[in-house]
């Protein structure tokens, strides 16, 4: 039975994203149903309050558990400002004798967290790095934005990536292609045909921009969500956005979309948890979701994480066309759009024949990205 040691970024330190807890968990679970021992390795940043890092940590422990995961912890708590590297001050989880034993034995690292502190990354005999930002991490690396150390592997959830139509470079790594992942056990079709909304759960404006020479723009899902801003006005169709609202900005951002018909929730309504975050995925009638502009500007043929939670769950998606893909379908299950007019046919298509559009999109999770034939490509690749 191999040992994976998985090492996500910033999910302990951010317990109110139950969206980002699945990203990395339908990887660990898809291990689990192969038959590995799994670890989950992790930096906890302090805040020095050892009364809310008590807090916090028991909350991330009583989560794990749901999933089988609570003895497989190992978190190095820092007190370091996040980002920083250097040895961790201690471990939580288990001893630090002991989880070094289980670094020693693991027959690999896969590692989501891309500024890895290298010491860490050095005590594992066979590494690989997991891309789940092709084209965006790409730039980074060119533009000496982020400084990724070596791995043996370099996977990339990027259909584009390292290819000679990428619209980005590749950087000199030898990057192989695998699909993301959804643990298909764990989010089962639900049909229901009463289910009113088409949703999405989204960040808003994170303050991203994209400097390319010259070339300067806002990497945001509020940018790409505002051209859309009148879709609500040329279909019958309820649209609802969960999104993280932070500023006065955002509150006003809110009111224009409000009155162009669309309704609007805080993420932390729906999201806070990863058991909401399912219940909100599974209780909607499908997926309308917009894209960052980079991933139209990169034409990487990205597919979100959480779309893929929606199809698994039989729910039809509408999504930003992010490029050309060998294998994303366009019109059954999933529908990818450039333009209001797409946007708003793609929903009335949807609806006049919704039992089967909900099952052709549990057939795509199924076919394309089960988290079992995922991470059985890994493991065939770099445990021959």
């Amino acid at each position: 039975m191999p040992t994976v040691v998985i090492s996500p970024f910033n999910v302990v330190n951010f317990l109110e994203g139950g969206g980002h807890f699945w990203v990395y968990m339908q990887y660990a679970q898809g291990l689990r149903q192969l038959g590995c021992d799994v670890y989950w390795l992790e930096n906890f940043r302090s805040n020095g309050n050892d009364e809310q890092d008590a807090a916090v940590l028991s909350t991330f422990v009583a989560r794990m558990k749901a999933y089988g995961l609570d003895e497989k912890l190992i978190l190095c708590v820092s007190r370091e400002q996040a980002g920083a590297s250097g040895a961790p001050n201690q471990y939580f989880g288990m001893a630090q004798s002991e989880a070094e034993a289980v670094f020693h034995r693991a027959d690999l690292l896969l590692n989501f967290h891309y500024a890895i502190d290298p010491a860490l990354l050095s005590r594992f005999r066979r590494t690989a790095l997991v891309d789940i930002d092709p084209g965006l991490l790409q730039f980074w690396i060119s533009r000496k934005q982020l400084s990724v150390h070596q791995h043996d592997y370099y996977f990339t959830t990027g259909e584009t990536v390292g290819t000679p139509t990428a619209a980005f470079p590749d950087c000199g790594l030898p990057w192989i292609q695998i699909r993301p992942a959804v643990c298909l056990d764990h989010w089962p079709y639900r049909y229901d045909p009463h289910f009113a909304a088409f949703t999405t759960v989204s960040s808003w404006d994170g303050g991203d921009w994209i400097v390319d020479g010259e070339e300067i723009y806002e990497n945001t899902k509020r940018m790409s969500f505002l051209q859309f801003t009148e879709l609500p006005r040329m279909t019958s169709q309820v649209l609802e956005l969960a999104l993280f609202l932070r500023t006065a900005a955002d509150a006003e951002d809110r009111r224009t979309m409000e009155s162009h018909g669309w309704r609007i929730r805080h993420s932390r309504e729906v999201a806070q948890n990863p058991e909401l975050y399912q219940s909100y995925i599974q209780g909607s009638r499908g997926e309308f979701s917009c894209a960052k502009p980079s991933c139209m500007k990169f034409q990487n043929a990205w597919i979100s994480d959480r779309t893929l939670c929606y199809l698994a769950s039989g729910k039809p998606v509408v999504v930003q066309n992010t490029g050309p893909s060998s294998f994303l379908p366009n019109g059954d299950g999933m529908f990818r759009f450039s333009t209001l007019k797409e946007a708003a046919e793609a929903l009335a298509t949807i609806n006049a024949d919704y039992e089967r559009h909900c099952r052709s999109a549990r057939e795509i999770a199924e076919a394309y990205f089960d988290a079992k034939k995922v991470l059985q490509r890994i493991l065939n690749l770099v445990l021959k």
